[in-house]
């Protein structure tokens, strides 16, 4: 697997998979070069990770997605350390993310060195989990 930053040709992949992102936003999103795109051996996109940033100041990582087969093979980790370089190389001591109480990421963040740091409760949802690691 390599990473890259996501360009115009990922628009359609990436479209067709992130529901939570505004289409108009996602063309924004590829050219600020906040998304970088996993591609396996054969060059095939695989998944991305998507991030924006709290408070303006602190990057804060919105969406990891694999590819169904491609999970559970320590992919997501690869690219959420990319990431974490790719952040540190720009001057950021802290990074940011979050997950639902109900969902298995939590653990997976906290594996990696995440720590909770709070939470948001929206009505009819779960408790929003806020992570943050030190650089």
């Amino acid at each position: 697997m390599y990473i890259v930053a996501a360009t115009s040709t990922d628009y359609h992949f990436i479209e067709k998979r992130d529901h939570h992102l505004r289409k108009e936003l996602i063309q924004r999103k590829i050219d600020a070069q906040e998304i970088y795109i996993m591609r396996n051996k054969a060059g095939d996109n695989i998944g991305w990770l998507r991030y924006g940033y709290f408070w303006d100041n602190i990057p804060f990582m919105n969406m990891l997605w694999l590819d169904e087969p491609y999970r559970g093979k320590g992919f997501g980790a690869e690219v959420v350390a990319f990431w974490e370089v790719q952040m540190k190389q720009q001057g950021f001591k802290l990074v940011m993310t979050s997950t639902l109480s109900n969902e298995q990421a939590q653990h997976f963040y906290r594996k990696l060195g995440y720590k909770d740091a709070g939470g948001l409760l929206l009505e009819n949802e779960p408790l929003e989990i806020l992570l943050t690691k030190v650089l």
